[in-house]
C-alpha cells in the first residue's frame, strides 16, 4: 500500500512538471488553436496552425515510438475503443469550438491566461468546470447518455489507423510504423513547408507541446502502471481519473479540480495526473509572465463580455466531455493515438470555431 501511495505522489509531481513546461512554452510561443483558426479566418495567416500541426506530428511520432518500445499501449486509453461514438464527437466538437471562440480561448489557453493575470479566464475556468461536471454526471450527462452516445458504429477492431491497416492484412508492428510515418510525417512536412514555420517561437511551441504529450503517456502508461494493484489484484494506472493511461487534456480536469476543492474532506478525492498537469500549466504560464514582465490584470469590458465568456465556458465544458477531449485532449493527445474519433472531434472543433468567428465578424461589420 505504501508503494502505491509513493507512486501516486510521484505521478502527481511529474504531471505538475509536465504541465509547467507546457504552460511556459505555450505562453512563450503564444500557442493557441483558437488563435490559429482566428488568424486564418481574419488574416489568412497559417503560421500558428502550422505550430499546432507540428505539435500533433511530434506527438504522433513520439507516441508511436513509445508503443514500438512497449512503453505504452494505445488500447488502454479512452481513444481507441472499437465503439465509435461519431455523433458525440461531432456535436461535442462543434459545441467546444463555438464555446472556445466565445470564451476567447480553449482549455489550455484559459489556464495560460490565468497564469498571466487574466481575471476573465478564472470565470471561464469555473464555468467550464461546471459544464464539464454536469456533462460527466449531471443534467447534461443524462442528455449525452440518452441522445448522443447511443448513436455509434461498432467496429470489428479498434478505431485507430494501425488497427484498420492490421485488419487489411498488414503486420501490426508494420501497421503502427506505417501509420505514424504517414500521419505524423505528413503533418510535419506540411507544418515545416513554409519559411515562417522555422521561426523560433513556432518551433518552440510545436516541439515542446508535442513532447509534453509524449511525456504524459510515458508517465501514466509506464511509470504509473501497476500490473497487479495490491488491493484489487488487477492492473491499474496510478493517479488517473479514468483508471486508464492518460496524457494532457484540459476539460475533465477542470471538473475534477472543482470537485476536489468542494469535497476536500472526502478522502476518495485526491490529486490526479489531470488536476496536477492543469495546475502546472498555470504555474508555468505565471513563471513566463513574471520573467517576461508581461503579467497584468485584465477584466471584462462590460456585461455582454461577461455573458459571452460564461456561455462559452459552459459550451466548452459540455463539448469537451462529450467529444472526449478539447483542442489538446483530442487535437494533440487523441491524434497521437491515430484514433478516428480524434479526427472527427478535431475537425468539428475547428469548424465550430471558424463558423463562430465568421458570424462575429459579420455582426461587427453590420454594426459598423
Amino acid at each position: 500500500m505504501d508503494t502505491t501511495l509513493v507512486s501516486a505522489s510521484t505521478i502527481v509531481w511529474l504531471a505538475f512538471a509536465i504541465g509547467t513546461v507546457f504552460g511556459y512554452a505555450g505562453s512563450r510561443s503564444n500557442f493557441c488553436t483558437m488563435g490559429a483558426v482566428s488568424d486564418i479566418v481574419s488574416m489568412g495567416d497559417w503560421t500558428r496552425m502550422r505550430m499546432w500541426a507540428l505539435a500533433s506530428a511530434v506527438a504522433i511520432l513520439g507516441t508511436a515510438s513509445l508503443q514500438a518500445l512497449g512503453l505504452f499501449d494505445a488500447s488502454k486509453s479512452i481513444y481507441t475503443s472499437s465503439r465509435l461514438i461519431w455523433l458525440s464527437h461531432l456535436v461535442g466538437g462543434l459545441c467546444f469550438g463555438i464555446g472556445m471562440t466565445l470564451a476567447s480561448g480553449c482549455g489550455s489557453k484559459t489556464l495560460i491566461r490565468i497564469g498571466g493575470g487574466n481575471l476573465k479566464s478564472i470565470v471561464v475556468f469555473v464555468f467550464v468546470a461546471i459544464g464539464a461536471s454536469m456533462t460527466l454526471r449531471g443534467l447534461f450527462g443524462v442528455w449525452r447518455v440518452h441522445y448522443l452516445d447511443p448513436v455509434a458504429i461498432q467496429l470489428p477492431h479498434a478505431q485507430n489507423m494501425p488497427a484498420f491497416l492490421a485488419a487489411a492484412g498488414v503486420e501490426p508492428g508494420v501497421a503502427l510504423l506505417l501509420s505514424a510515418a504517414l500521419a505524423g510525417g505528413g503533418l510535419a512536412a506540411w507544418a515545416l513547408a513554409r519559411r515562417e514555420a522555422w521561426r523560433a517561437n513556432v518551433l518552440l511551441g510545436g516541439l515542446v507541446i508535442g513532447a509534453t504529450v509524449i511525456a504524459g503517456w510515458y508517465v501514466t502508461a509506464h511509470v504509473g502502471y501497476v500490473a497487479e494493484h495490491p488491493e484489487t489484484l488487477e492492473e491499474a494506472f496510478i493517479a488517473t481519473n479514468s483508471g486508464r493511461a492518460e496524457s494532457l487534456t484540459f476539460v475533465g480536469p477542470y471538473a475534477y479540480t472543482l470537485e476536489l476543492l468542494q469535497l476536500w474532506s472526502d478522502s476518495s478525492r485526491t490529486l490526479t495526473f489531470g488536476i496536477a498537469s492543469a495546475l502546472g500549466v498555470i504555474a508555468g504560464s505565471a513563471a513566463h509572465a513574471l520573467v517576461s514582465r508581461s503579467f497584468r490584470i485584465e477584466s471584462f469590458r462590460d456585461s455582454g463580455d461577461l455573458l459571452r465568456h460564461m456561455g462559452g465556458g459552459l459550451l466548452m465544458g459540455f463539448g469537451g466531455v462529450t467529444a472526449l477531449g478539447c483542442t489538446i485532449g483530442q487535437g494533440v493527445t487523441g491524434l497521437s493515438t491515430l484514433a478516428l474519433g480524434a479526427v472527427l472531434s478535431t475537425a468539428a472543433i475547428i469548424t465550430g470555431s471558424a463558423l463562430t468567428l465568421k458570424l462575429q465578424y459579420w455582426l461587427m461589420m453590420r454594426a459598423d
